[in-house]
């Protein structure tokens, strides 16, 4: 009895000392998982503008999965943790309460609408959780605080590149805005239309919708009256392709078609077809560099899909947010370290301090505001394919063409 006692004994001794990593000199500390870096995400995954949500997401865990493969945040796995905000301000709240207070992320990659941003801003001043946003244009948004970035173009530069495109290189004077009632699309509408108008533009009608419509032939019978020359229509692609769509039921096949940055998900190539060729729209610049054509060819083998230019300013915002959690922990005590109580002021500081980094979406550079230092793209469609005519800059209150 007493020799199986002994046995007994043995085994679980040598248990114990495998589960606490005394083993075969190990250390607890070796063994037991680190505490996970967690990142958080806040974007539409489920209804009609999941597209936006899918896109970006997937090319954040790319960036995890890099990340981690070179050893985290030495040692700590970075962790994704995406919140569904379904394109909705409340969900986006509410997305933002739990990654704030349970998940206690250490940055955010997000929100996806300008309307989201908004939203959330406050709390995540509040939290001092910097937060990146790849696609919400917003003027004001940046305004809300010192932690909120993005690196993405403003509204503010957007609207004014493309009003004096529209006006001064494609000759159009006479303009109907049609826009959804949300912060970005009205953001734009009003900034395009007040730069149009001082450009010595006319805007014969100015109609709306709201964000989710699928009817717009009321107000493109009033444009329709109006007989303007073009329609701009910044809004996101589920309402963009209603109105191409219905643009043509109502026989308006000369009226050019002129959009925003939204118009960039590949998606409404697929849902408007030949309807998309030929819209003029303002975005990011497409000229490919080196890195971008690297992980382009990374996206497309991982996950089948082309990443629109929103996945490239999310992966890019996942780096430098863990640029900058790398560099303040490499700072930290060994027991913020373990606990990963890191200064978030320097994670901030660190973040505001970013000028010329080497991105998969071009260089990027934040402004003492917080907003992105970019150039301004003007795109079009031609055969089903994007098609870049010109990257501009305002220098002096004029146009400017870079390439």
């Amino acid at each position: 009895m007493k020799s199986r006692t002994g046995k007994v004994l043995a085994i679980l001794m040598l248990l114990a000392l495998v589960a606490t990593g005394v083993w075969a000199g190990g250390s607890k500390e070796g063994a037991a998982a680190a505490k996970p870096v967690k990142i958080g995400f806040i974007g539409p995954l489920t209804g009609d503008y999941a597209n936006y949500g899918k896109l970006m997401t997937q090319a954040i865990k790319i960036a995890v999965e890099e990340r981690n493969a070179k050893g985290g945040i030495s040692g700590h796995n970075v962790e994704l943790v995406a919140e569904d905000s379904e394109g909705k301000q409340e969900k986006a709240v509410a997305a933002m309460e739990k990654l704030a207070s349970v998940d206690q992320i250490l940055g955010l990659v997000g929100a996806v609408f300008s309307s989201s941003s908004l939203a959330i801003a406050p709390r995540a001043q509040q939290e001092k959780i910097v937060m990146i946003s790849p696609s919400s244009t917003h003027p004001d948004l940046t305004n809300k605080g010192s932690f909120i970035f993005r690196d993405v173009v403003s509204d503010a530069v957007q609207a004014q590149v493309f009003a004096k495109y529209v006006y001064q290189v494609m000759g159009i004077k006479k303009v109907a805005v049609l826009f959804t009632k949300n912060d970005y699309s009205q953001g734009l509408a009003d900034g395009f239309k007040a730069q149009f108008q001082s450009e010595g533009g006319q805007i014969v009608a100015e109609q709306s919708g709201m964000q989710g419509d699928k009817d717009f032939k009321t107000q493109l019978t009033t444009i329709k009256a109006a007989n303007p020359e073009a329609i701009y229509m910044p809004d996101y692609v589920a309402e963009i392709n209603q109105i191409l769509q219905q643009a043509q039921q109502l026989g308006m096949t000369n009226v050019k078609m002129l959009a925003s940055d939204g118009f960039s998900n590949p998606e409404i190539l697929q849902l408007a077809g030949k309807l998309a060729n030929g819209v003029v729209y303002s975005g990011p610049e497409l000229e490919k560099n080196p890195l971008q054509v690297d992980f382009e060819k990374k996206y497309q083998d991982k996950w089948g899909d082309k990443p629109d230019s929103f996945s490239l300013n999310s992966y890019d915002a996942a780096n430098i947010l863990f640029d900058a959690i790398q560099s303040v922990y490499d700072k930290a005590t060994p027991e913020q370290q373990k606990d990963l109580k890191l200064d978030r002021d320097a994670i901030r500081s660190y973040v505001a301090g970013v000028k010329g980094y080497k991105g998969v979406s071009g260089e990027i550079s934040f402004a003492p505001n917080g907003d992105a230092i970019k150039n301004q793209g003007i795109l079009t469609v031609e055969n089903q394919q994007y098609k870049q005519l010109g990257v501009y800059k305002i220098v002096d209150n004029k146009l400017v063409q870079v390439k």
